[in-house]
C-alpha cells in the first residue's frame, strides 16, 4: 500500500500508519517529532511539505546541520516530491551570495545548512516573509546561539504564514534543554514514538544487545597504581586549598573535576587580587584532569592510545607556550616511571581481540553482513582498523570527521561520500567510525553494530543503536572494560535515556489540548526606524553573537573577507574585535602588534575592542605583560582600546559609532580598505580581487592564466571561463563590470 497525494510520486512511498498519524498532527501545529533513527523522519517531512504545497504558494525551507545531510535530503525530495526539479534548490557555502539571491527568488523548496541561511538573513540578502514552512532536522541543536536559533528568531519577526517542524532521534535527557529547544523553535506540540508504540511495532525489528565484559590486563596494574598515586597527590592539594571535598581517587569523576575547574575560575574572577593558592589550584586541577584522562585511556583503550596521549603532552611541555600543568607533570618522577613501564609493554587491549572474534563470528554466519564498529577516539579507530584488516572476509575502512587533529588530516566530504557508497556496494563491509557516523548520514542499515566502549550521552547512544535493525533483526555488541569508567558510562546512558523518555511524555501530556502560546514578536523590523547604517563585516565573524545583535538594529550588514580588521564602520574607522581568549593567545603567539600595525596603516581612526571578562585571570600570564601590551597599543600605536563585557555591548558600540560616522559626520562606508606597502604582485592581485565573485585564489588563477591585468580586462566571457572556478554567471558579471559604461545601470 502506497501514499497517494497530488505532490507525491505515485506508488513510491510506502504507507505507514505511524508516519501518517504523526504528519497529521504536525500539519495542525508547530511540532517536534522524536522518532528513533531509521523509522523515516524524512518521510514525515515529505508528507508535511506536500500538504503545505497544497495550501500555500510560499517557500519551504529544509535545514540540516551538514552538507552531506543536505544533499541526502535534496536527493530524497527530488525523487519523491512532484514539483519541477529546478524548483528544488540546494544552498551551500560554495554557491556565491549573488547566485543564492537569484536561486532564492525562483525556488519553491530550499534545502540548506543553517549557517548559509543565517548569513544571508543577517546580510539582508534574503527575507523569510514568503516562507510557509521551516523544517529543522536534528532539532536538538537548537540551543545557545546555534544558527537554528537565529533563523527561528528572524522567522518569528519576518514570516507571515509561519509553520515549523522539528525532527530528532533524541532531544536530550535534560527537561530544561528540551524546553529550550521547544521555546527557541516555537514548538507547540511534541510527537514521540518508541519501538513499543502500537502503530510503530509492525515496522520495528528486534535488537539483540550483548554486553561483553572485558577484564583489564594485569600487566596494566603497575601503571594504573602509579597514575592513581599521582592523581591522589593533586586531589590532596585541591582539598587542602579548599576547592574539593575529597581526595579519594575512588570517589572522583571527570564531571567533578570539571566542576572544580569552574569553581576555581569563578573564585579568581571574584577576587581583586587572587591568591597564589588559587593559581596553584588551577594548575593542580589541570594536572588531575590530564592524569584522570590518561587512566581512562589505559583502562578502556589500551597501551597505544595512552602512549600517543603522553607523546602529545611531552611535545606540549617542550614548547615555550606549553601549559604549566604539562611542564610540571613531565618532570614528575612517578609519571616518568609510568612512561617507562608503558613503553616496555608489548600487549594490546583485550577489546581488540574481542572485536576480531565478534567480526569473525558474524561474517562466518552471514558472509554478506555490513558492520559498523564505533570508537570514541580517533586514535583507537586506527588501531582497530590495523588489527582487523588481516582477517579473512574483512574489508575494513576508517570513517572519521573532516577536521584535522593532532597532525592528522580528516576526510573531505567527497571522501566520506565515496566511502559510504563503497560500503553500500559491499566493497567495504566493516566501517570503523567515530561520532561522525552517528548523526543523520545516509549509511545503510547494518546487521551488526559494535560499541568499542559505552558512551554516557543518551543522544549518541540512540543514534548508534539506530544504525542496525532497520530492515531486519539487528545485533549490538557493547564492550565494557571491567571495573573502569566504561561501566559507569553504560549505566549513565541507560538512566539518561529512560529519564528523557519520561520527560518527553510528561511534556507531551502538558502540551496536549493546550498548546504553547507563541512568543510575542518582541520586535518587528517595522518598529525600527530606517537608519541606513551599513557595516562591512569580515566573513570569519559570521559565528559571532555580535552580528546577531547588530541585525536587531536593522543594520545593513555586508559580509566579505577583509584583509585588515573585523568591521568597517566608515571610510576612516576599522575595528579589530578580540575576545579575551583571542587577545591573550595573540600575545602568546606574537601576532598582536603585527595586526595592530596593519590596522593603523589602513585606517585613520581605528580602534580595538576587547570583549569579555577575566582578562588578567584567565591564563597563567603575568598581568603586567598583559597590561603592558595594552599600554603599547594605546601609547606607541595611538589606537584606542575599548573594553566590553559581552557581544551585546560590542554590537552597541559598533552601531552607535557607525551611525554617528555615517549619519552625522557623513563619513560613508568605504567599499575597500587601503593595503599599504604592497609588492607589485600584491597590488595586481588586490585590483583583480575587486572584480565580482573573485576571491584571492581566483585572482591568482586569473593573473597566472592571462599574465597581466590588461589581458584580463580585454578577455571575452568564453576566455574568462577557461579559468578554473569561473562559471558562465561569474564570467558574465566580470565582463559586464569591465565593459559597461559608468552609470549604465541607471
Amino acid at each position: 500500500m502506497y501514499i497517494t497525494h497530488r505532490f507525491i510520486v505515485p506508488d513510491a512511498v510506502e504507507y505507514r500508519e505511524y508516519q501518517v498519524n504523526i504528519a497529521r498532527e504536525c500539519i495542525k501545529k508547530n511540532t517536534l517529532v522524536v522518532l528513533p533513527t531509521g523509522l523515516g523522519k524524512t518521510v514525515i517531512a515529505l508528507l508535511v511539505i506536500a500538504d503545505i504545497l497544497m495550501k500555500s504558494n510560499g517557500k519551504i525551507l529544509f535545514l540540516a546541520p551538514t552538507k552531506p545531510l543536505v544533499i541526502q535530503h535534496a536527493d530524497f525530495l527530488k525523487k519523491f516530491l512532484q514539483v519541477p526539479e529546478e524548483e528544488i534548490i540546494v544552498f551551500t557555502g560554495e554557491i556565491t551570495p549573488r547566485r543564492r539571491d537569484k536561486l532564492w527568488e525562483k525556488s519553491r523548496v530550499i534545502i540548506s545548512t543553517p549557517q548559509v541561511i543565517e548569513n544571508d538573513i543577517l546580510s539582508n540578502r534574503i527575507n523569510l516573509e514568503k516562507v510557509s514552512l521551516i523544517i529543522y532536522d536534528e532539532a536538538h541543536h537548537a540551543v545557545g546561539r546555534y544558527a537554528y536559533v537565529t533563523i527561528a528568531e528572524k522567522y518569528r519577526l519576518q514570516g507571515k504564514e509561519t509553520h515549523v517542524l522539528g525532527m530528532t532521534a533524541s532531544p536530550g535527557r535534560d527537561m530544561e534543554k528540551i524546553l529550550e529547544v521547544c521555546k527557541n523553535l516555537d514548538i507547540e506540540s511534541i510527537e514521540i514514538r518508541t519501538k513499543y508504540d502500537r502503530d510503530v511495532k509492525p515496522y520495528v525489528h528486534e535488537l539483540n544487545i550483548i554486553w561483553k565484559h572485558i577484564p583489564v590486563p594485569k600487566e596494566f596494574n603497575h601503571a594504573i597504581q602509579l597514575l592513581r598515586k599521582i592523581l591522589a597527590s593533586r586531589l590532596e592539594r585541591l582539598k587542602n586549598i579548599g576547592v574539593l571535598d575529597t581526595s579519594s581517587v575512588s570517589l572522583i569523576t571527570k564531571t567533578k573535576l570539571l566542576e572544580v575547574q569552574e569553581a576555581i575560575r569563578s573564585l579568581i574572577q571574584e577576587q581583586e587580587s587572587p591568591t597564589g593558592d588559587l593559581y596553584e589550584a588551577a594548575v593542580s586541577q589541570s594536572e588531575a584532569l590530564k592524569i584522570y584522562y590518561a587512566m581512562e585511556l589505559l583502562q578502556t583503550q589500551g597501551v597505544k592510545a595512552v602512549r600517543r596521549y603522553f607523546s602529545r603532552l611531552k611535545r606540549e611541555a617542550s614548547t615555550r607556550s606549553g601549559s604549566k600543568s604539562s611542564k610540571r607533570l613531565m618532570r614528575d618522577p612517578d609519571l616518568l616511571e609510568v612512561l617507562a613501564h608503558i613503553n616496555s609493554l608489548n600487549i594490546e587491549h583485550p577489546k581488540i581481540k574481542a572485536v576480531r572474534e565478534v567480526l569473525e563470528e558474524q561474517l562466518r554466519e552471514k558472509p554478506d553482513s555490513r558492520i559498523i564498529v564505533f570508537t570514541h577516539f580517533r586514535d583507537t579507530s586506527k588501531v582497530v582498523v590495523d588489527a582487523i584488516s588481516n582477517l579473512e572476509k574483512v574489508r575494513a575502512v576508517r570513517f572519521i570527521g573532516q577536521s584535522s587533529k593532532n597532525g592528522e588530516k580528516g576526510l573531505t566530504q567527497r571522501q566520506q561520500a565515496d566511502i559510504i557508497e563503497k560500503f553500500k556496494k559491499g566493497e567495504y563491509n566493516v566501517l570503523v567510525a567515530t561520532s561522525v557516523a552517528e548523526e543523520g548520514l545516509d549509511i545503510p542499515s547494518t546487521e551488526l553494530v559494535v560499541f568499542y566502549e559505552p558512551i554516557p550521552s543518551e543522544i549518541r547512544n540512540i543514534q548508534r543503536r539506530g544504525r542496525t535493525g532497520r530492515k531486519m533483526p539487528g545485533k549490538i555488541v557493547i564492550l565494557i572494560a571491567k571495573g573502569t569508567q566504561d561501566e559507569g558510562y553504560y549505566w549513565a546512558a541507560k538512566r539518561r535515556e529512560r529519564q528523557m523518555e519520561m520527560d518527553l511524555k510528561l511534556l507531551k501530556s502538558r502540551l496536549a489540548g493546550k498548546g504553547v502560546e507563541k512568543q510575542e514578536k518582541q520586535r518587528k523590523l517595522d518598529d525600527f526606524k530606517e537608519n541606513g547604517v551599513t557595516i562591512i563585516v569580515d566573513s570569519r565573524e559570521n559565528r559571532s553573537n555580535v552580528i546577531n545583535f547588530l541585525s536587531e538594529y536593522n543594520v545593513n550588514l555586508k559580509m566579505q573577507q577583509l584583509p585588515v580588521g573585523d568591521y568597517i564602520l566608515s571610510s576612516r574607522i576599522g575595528v579589530e574585535r578580540k575576545n579575551v581568549d583571542d587577545f591573550l593567545q595573540s600575545i602568546v603567539k606574537g601576532s598582536l602588534f603585527q595586526q595592530i600595525q596593519r590596522l593603523k596603516d589602513s585606517y585613520s581612526r581605528p580602534f580595538l575592542v576587547i570583549e569579555g571578562e577575566g582578562l588578567l585571570t584567565k591564563r597563567n600570564m603575568n598581568p603586567h605583560a598583559i597590561l603592558g601590551s595594552i599600554v603599547a597599543i594605546i601609547v606607541d600605536f595611538g589606537i584606542p582600546v575599548i573594553f566590553t563585557k559581552n557581544a551585546k555591548e560590542t554590537a552597541d558600540i559598533l552601531f552607535l559609532t557607525a551611525r554617528r560616522e555615517q549619519e552625522e559626520k557623513k563619513h560613508y562606508i568605504a567599499l575597500r580598505t587601503n593595503k599599504p606597502s604592497m609588492s607589485l604582485r600584491e597590488k595586481q592581485r588586490f585590483i583583480v580581487e575587486g572584480l565580482p565573485n573573485v576571491s584571492s585564489v581566483i585572482a591568482e588563477r586569473l593573473l597566472e592564466h592571462f599574465g597581466s591585468i590588461r589581458s584580463i580586462v580585454n578577455a571575452s566571457e568564453e576566455e574568462l571561463q577557461e579559468v578554473q572556478g569561473i562559471g558562465p554567471l561569474t564570467a558574465s558579471d566580470i565582463y559586464k563590470v569591465l565593459n559597461a559604461s559608468f552609470g549604465e545601470e541607471k
